[in-house]
């Protein structure tokens, strides 16, 4: 589903810009070559070297693409790309589509992964912290050799309740809650995706709470044990601040029309 941003009045002629001077700047601004990742960061299907729309999304599935197709973008920014180490070198079918939809529209696709959940001011974990009410400060979880995570804190307490209620205000969803943290939090420990294994360095660093994407089995103990909060709030989620954020950045910085693509995943 596209969620409209921006809207130009009917009739105004839409800006365009320059696909690479496009990428060039989201690379500059989350600085790529600086982290070692699962797969590309940047350009990874090229299309039409003139852009006047650009959609941002979580995740480059082929619903993503076909919803982008469709609104009439250019270029879309993913926060999961379509290639990754993990994956067959060989395209399989479901890959081949993906591809396909964007070669046939002329489309093309940028990803951006750990860059945009470390950076400190337009990543997923920062827009967590500060949309929470907390004040970023210190690093936690670490990926790809960066600790890609924030630990927020707040002057004031905030009781659990009202933790739990700003989460799915912020998201959309509401979170999972595990653990048995104080009935009042003062510091979180944020990493957006599938990051729960970092509830350990969250527990030595003494957090009151710990918020990720995806649950694990281990965590309802480890967090009991450690006397904090758990949350899961969801890997979707917790990663569609920072690519919309991105999107909105180019959408300002080149003029482009920008819309998100919002295909909610329930992980």
């Amino acid at each position: 589903m596209l969620v409209a941003e921006r809207p130009r009045p009917p009739g105004y002629p839409a800006p365009v810009a320059n696909r690479d001077e496009i990428v060039a700047f989201c690379d500059e601004l989350l600085e790529v070559e600086e982290f070692s990742d699962y797969g590309p960061n940047g350009l990874q299907v090229p299309g039409a070297a003139e852009v006047t729309r650009v959609a941002s999304a979580v995740s480059a599935n082929l619903e993503t693409l076909q919803g982008a197709i469709a609104a009439g973008a250019q270029l879309v920014l993913a926060h999961h790309g379509l290639f990754w180490e993990f994956h067959p070198r060989a395209l399989s079918g479901p890959m081949t589509e993906r591809l396909r939809t964007l070669l046939d529209a002329d489309a093309s696709l940028a990803g951006y992964h750990l860059p945009l959940d470390a950076h400190p001011e337009a990543g997923n974990n920062v827009l967590l912290c500060e949309g929470l009410g907390f004040e970023p400060g210190g690093r936690i979880g670490e990926a790809g050799g960066r600790q890609v995570g924030f630990v927020g804190h707040s002057p004031d307490a905030v009781p659990i309740d009202e933790l739990l209620a700003r989460v799915k205000g912020l998201i959309g969803r509401e979170p999972l809650l595990q653990g048995a943290g104080p009935s009042e939090v003062s510091s979180i420990g944020i990493v957006s995706g599938s990051a729960s294994s970092s509830i350990h360095e969250a527990a030595e660093l003494g957090l009151d709470a710990f918020l990720t994407g995806e649950p694990a089995e281990h965590a309802m103990a480890d967090a009991r044990e450690a006397g904090l909060h758990f949350i899961a709030a969801g890997h979707y989620a917790t990663e569609t601040l920072g690519i919309r954020r991105l999107g909105e950045l180019v959408a300002e910085r080149f003029g482009v029309e920008h819309g998100f693509i919002d295909v909610p995943n329930p992980v």
